[in-house]
């Protein structure tokens, strides 16, 4: 799938801009970006995984950003750099149609407290609602039927897709982008058990997510039951993540489709968690640690590196006889030791 034609831009332009090495025709113009099988007369592409040098030879793009590795197969104009990925990562968001500038103003249908505070050029969509006490900062887009609660605030360049939902006493740093459907700032799943029914523990913390955060649709940060949730900058959380109430997620980590992180663990910087890993509460993860998918973690890790649990998937006949051999592990276990210490015995 090609882009939308948003955007024109000289290869010239572009290898300043990229901080390439063109070869090739730097007055050339590309108006699309697409990859090596779609990319037509007037787009330019990237080669940026191994998997897809095959697809390079039959380019009919205008140009491709790939390694100078692989400029020999090349058969068009080449911009050339080092990390292309990171290249086409901002070649990408030169050509997102969401990222041309949009015009400012409040929607009639759009609700607004009279109190709230608007920076410039702010842009509320339709139905939207923002509470009282609101700061909403410069430049920001409130999607339609996104709502502010009362007293939270909104950081310079932050966008809210449609129908967001940001509690009260939420502060969001600058440039944050939240997703359709995400939740900032709801309770967290605290009650306390007489022996017989359960009673709400009011959860009167909030929510702290710092610059450049992104969170994707449908996941949840919930507020803090006494201090706040904390979300450090250029934290990226993707699709149907669940963080539990204070929760503290270190600068620069990633974590991918359905995490669940319970309540009171901390996450340090740069951790990286592969989708559906799930960890217990009051943990502490230090700096620097991937888990892997699916994995779950009981206990605090204080040494960063890759860690992973579970077992990979195998044909059902085979896990079958390996689940009856699990149950019988710790037998086996105690057997070996008792042959281990008779032999030991003169």
């Amino acid at each position: 799938m090609k882009t939308t034609k948003t955007f024109s831009c000289s290869l010239g332009e572009l290898a300043t801009r990229l901080g390439a090495t063109l070869v090739g025709d730097g007055e050339r113009r590309v108006s699309g970006l697409a990859t090596l099988s779609d990319a037509g007369l007037d787009d330019i592409s990237f080669l940026a995984n191994k998997a897809y040098l095959k697809y390079l030879p039959a380019t009919r793009a205008a140009a491709v950003l790939l390694h100078p590795a692989h400029a020999a197969d090349c058969p068009v104009a080449r911009l050339e750099l080092d990390n292309p990925y990171l290249a086409y990562a901002e070649l990408s968001r030169l050509f997102d149609p969401m990222a041309m500038p949009q015009e400012a103003g409040v929607h009639p249908s759009a609700v607004v407290a009279e109190d709230v505070s608007l920076g410039a050029n702010v842009r509320i969509e339709a139905q939207a609602v923002i509470e009282r006490g609101a700061v909403i900062g410069d430049d920001v887009v409130i999607g339609p039927g996104s709502v502010v609660g009362a007293d939270s605030s909104l950081g310079a360049g932050s966008r809210l897709y449609a129908n967001v939902t940001v509690y009260h006493g939420v502060t969001i740093g600058e440039r944050a982008i939240l997703h359709s459907g995400c939740v900032i700032g709801a309770d967290g799943f605290g009650f306390a058990h007489d022996g017989a029914r359960w009673h709400k523990i009011a959860q009167l913390g909030g929510v702290i997510i710092g610059d450049e955060v992104e969170v994707g649709s449908c996941s949840s940060i919930d507020r803090g039951a006494l201090g706040d949730t904390l979300i450090g900058d250029d934290v990226k959380i993707d699709s149907q993540v669940q963080i539990a109430h204070n929760v503290q997620v270190g600068a620069h980590s990633a974590l991918a489709g359905c995490v669940g992180i319970a309540g009171s663990t901390r996450v340090g910087r740069h951790c990286m968690l592969g989708g559906g890993v799930g960890l217990s509460g009051h943990l502490t993860i230090c700096d620097g640690v991937q888990v892997t998918g699916m994995s779950l973690v009981t206990n605090s890790i204080t040494e960063p590196g890759v860690y992973s649990s579970g077992t990979g998937a195998m044909q059902n006949a085979l896990w079958r006889k390996n689940a009856v051999r699990f149950k019988q592990l710790d037998d086996i276990a105690k057997r070996l030791s008792r042959l281990e210490r008779d032999s030991r015995q003169p």
